[in-house]
């Protein structure tokens, strides 16, 4: 499928476009634009399909949804977005939105309405409502929310009326708009059931239509990964592993995870399965922010891009944008005019090389994973399809080891040089991807 070969950008809109934090549900502001002007940037650096975070109108950060039909007002119209649509698609981009079918705002109308009539409306049916409760907004009645966040009011799924309404909203946005695909908010508190509700509402729409699904923890999920269900998930695992091993300088760290999860051993959980992989995102620390040496950016994103699973870049990091998680996660989220473009000018070369270099093989989109050779500092593995195969060396040290992989010859895609694989020469800091002649 499209999505097993793509280069992802997630854009988290409210904060790249400089929305306002708090939605005063007035007037409305036209900001898509600032989104629109950088498709030809994207294009050019290799971008294949775009991951929004929530657009759809909402109080404050947009998973506290209130209008499933309508895009925020703090970020245009309707009319807006079908436009930027039809520009990334123009552009041979894909575009895939964020559903947040978990839980809600406390304005959203069904809600209102329950705390408005309490018994006397239907839709006390759409949420666990306890009348006999009370909550800190002192609704007379409590409810029960997401993870503790009482602004997130949490969806009773089981209604048949709510799956309606919300089976009739994802249509809305594929009939009208032509989104290629949804990502699955907290999608391991979503039954299974739901997700296959939704698998089969979606490819009567469109066959290739893509679900991924939020996972945060390092669980066992691969039983939702298949045809019934869901494409892919977010793969938190190998994203901790990753700046762990390379921070504490033990690549056994992340070698292990890559091979619990995508090797050919029998107990490997996720053998040919596609999860969506990130070295940050709007949830966690910028990657330059999180990683110690600065100097090792570069084999970050390469390892990244040949690693099992499907690379996603997060928008401005691409720049080596900085960012912790403070202040409600605002520094993690601002306005693509505010990130410094010129700090780091080599990461965007790379990653435009690393995504020309994954649209050309097959091997990196579709091919096995096995180790080669393992010491804490440097470490290669191989990737392979019929008729291709891909070694990756990755040097995090100073030194400058020789990493011995076969008797053979191979050309690095990253440099051009020709050299035998029995005597890699990794210069400090540096990376390798061969293919092998």
């Amino acid at each position: 499928m499209w999505f097993d070969e793509a280069v992802f950008y997630q854009i988290y809109p409210l904060g790249f476009c400089g929305a306002e934090r708090e939605n005063d549900f007035g007037e409305t502001r036209h900001r898509l634009s600032k989104i629109g002007a950088e498709i030809g940037r994207l294009s050019e650096l290799g971008v294949t399909a775009v991951l929004f975070n929530p657009l759809f109108e909402s109080v404050r950060h947009g998973y506290d949804t209130v209008d499933f039909y309508r895009i925020d007002r703090r970020l245009g119209t309707n009319e807006e977005f079908k436009e930027l649509v039809e520009q990334f698609h123009a552009a041979g981009i894909r575009v895939v939105l964020d559903g947040v079918f978990n839980h809600v705002g406390r304005e959203f109308p069904p809600f209102r309405e329950v705390r408005a009539k309490r018994e006397g409306t239907d839709y006390r049916f759409w949420f666990n409502i306890d009348f006999r409760g009370d909550t800190q907004y002192h609704d007379g009645f409590g409810y029960e929310n997401w993870e503790g966040h009482p602004e997130l009011v949490k969806l009773r799924l089981d209604n048949v009326d709510l799956q309606n309404y919300l089976m009739d909203a994802v249509r809305f946005w594929i009939r009208e708009f032509g989104i290629d695909g949804l990502r699955l908010d907290v999608s391991y508190l979503l039954p299974p059931w739901f997700m296959e509700l939704l698998r089969r509402t979606v490819r009567e729409e469109k066959s290739d239509f893509f679900l991924v699904g939020e996972v945060i923890h390092c669980t066992n999920f691969a039983q939702n990964l298949c045809p019934a269900r869901l494409d892919s998930i977010t793969n938190y695992e190998c994203f901790k592993g990753m700046l762990s091993a390379f921070n504490s300088k033990n690549l056994f760290e992340i070698e292990h995870s890559l091979t619990r999860l995508f090797s050919s051993q029998p107990w490997a959980l996720y053998t040919g399965k596609h999860m969506l992989n990130f070295v940050d995102n709007h949830d966690v620390a910028r990657a330059c922010t999180a990683l110690k040496e600065k100097r090792n950016l570069l084999n970050l994103y390469t390892l990244l891009f040949t690693m099992p699973g499907i690379p996603c870049v997060y928008y401005g990091s691409e720049f080596g944008a900085e960012g912790d998680k403070g202040d409600c996660d605002v520094h993690l989220r601002p306005a693509i005019d505010e990130i410094d473009k010129t700090a780091h000018p080599d990461l965007v070369a790379h990653i435009k090389k690393l995504a020309r270099i994954r649209r050309e093989s097959r091997a990196l989109s579709y091919g096995t994973y096995e180790k080669a050779t393992l010491s804490n500092e440097w470490f290669s593995f191989v990737r392979q399809v019929e008729g291709e195969k891909i070694i990756v060396a990755i040097n995090i040290s100073g030194g400058d080891p020789t990493v011995r992989v076969e008797e053979a010859e191979g050309t690095d895609l990253l440099t051009g040089q020709i050299r035998n694989l029995n005597d890699i020469y990794l210069p400090p800091y540096s990376a390798a991807i061969y293919k092998r002649n």
